[in-house]
């Protein structure tokens, strides 16, 4: 039962997040919004929201761990798998912005986090409102940086004239299936960590993060196939700085987030660290600004190897 309460959860939460996504992005253009804000910060936000929803419900039923693990596995998935798989497809060329702007600024949402979780076991209100303020900072430097750049790929034109009655359909939809897909997702996780005899803190960081992912994973897989352009590797470390931002920040804002599992600090956020920490030699050598199939092969490796380690200890 457990099995298809997450297979029920990970598909209502993909189907909510897409609805989600379109409702929402469809509202700004009729608000007026411009296509770069959306691009930036509606689209980044609404994919947040079924990672927020998850470790939401995980914290209010008692299940902290997930609530964490969540976000740090799919920081680990989003460049060891995501990137990974991605990059042995098709390389990807790294732009000066990343390695200048949006890889230092991840780091270092990773390094709060981190500091934060082990400073006192848990995750407080105050520390949750320093993240997500730090985050709208973020998002206003982006913007500025990214002026000159406008070209929002993902923002899809054909959202410019859907009704509002369509739009708040969508919304509805959206919402039902991310309300009910993030409570069957954390009761049918937590029923099968006990049968299988694992952690909380296990299953959040490999099979719940790896299902968050497999949406990203799809779409670039599919584009990498295409030889289009597969994935920015600007707006996949956004990604990973909305979820330790918005995610982590507005869990704990609402609820305090306790460490019960001492894996989380002795292990899973320092596989986190590594894993940001590897892009930088990765680009810069030996083919600078590139990454290509050998690099992905190694990223891919490295998931593996952390999904190993996540299960055997």
């Amino acid at each position: 039962m457990n099995i298809i309460l997450l297979v029920i959860g990970f598909i209502a939460l993909v189907i909510g997040g897409e609805f989600l996504v379109r409702s929402s992005v469809a509202l700004s253009f009729k608000l007026n919004i411009s296509r770069l804000v959306i691009g930036m910060t509606v689209v980044s936000f609404a994919t947040s929201v079924p990672e927020l929803l998850v470790s939401l419900t995980a914290a209010f039923k008692g299940s902290t761990d997930i609530a964490i693990t969540n976000v740090v596995g799919s920081n680990i998935a989003n460049i060891g798998l995501v990137l990974g798989i991605t990059t042995i497809i098709g390389g990807i060329t790294v732009t000066k912005r990343f390695l200048t702007f949006e890889w230092p600024v991840m780091v270092i949402f990773s390094l709060i986090a981190y500091y934060f979780l082990y400073n006192d076991t848990k995750l407080s209100a105050a520390e949750g409102a320093i993240l997500f303020a730090t985050l709208i900072v973020f998002i206003i430097l982006l913007l500025k940086r990214s002026k000159k750049e406008a070209n929002i790929d993902e923002v899809d034109d054909g959202l410019t004239s859907v009704s509002y009655f369509k739009i708040f359909a969508w919304l509805a939809i959206g919402g039902l299936a991310l309300f009910y897909g993030s409570n069957w997702l954390v009761l049918g996780a937590t029923d099968l960590a006990k049968q299988i005899g694992v952690s909380d803190a296990v299953i959040g960081a490999t099979i719940i993060a790896f299902g968050t992912s497999v949406p990203e994973l799809a779409a670039s897989i599919i584009a990498a196939v295409k030889k289009e352009k597969a994935i920015s590797l600007g707006n996949l470390i956004g990604s990973n700085i909305f979820n330790i931002g918005s995610v982590l920040g507005l869990t704990s804002i609402i609820k305090t987030i306790p460490v019960t599992d001492p894996k989380i600090l002795s292990s899973d956020i320092f596989w986190m660290l590594a894993f940001a920490l590897v892009l930088l030699p990765l680009i810069l050598l030996p083919k600078k600004h590139q990454i290509g199939r050998f690099k992905g092969l190694i990223l891919v490796l490295g998931y593996s190897v952390f999904l190993v380690f996540a299960f055997k200890s």
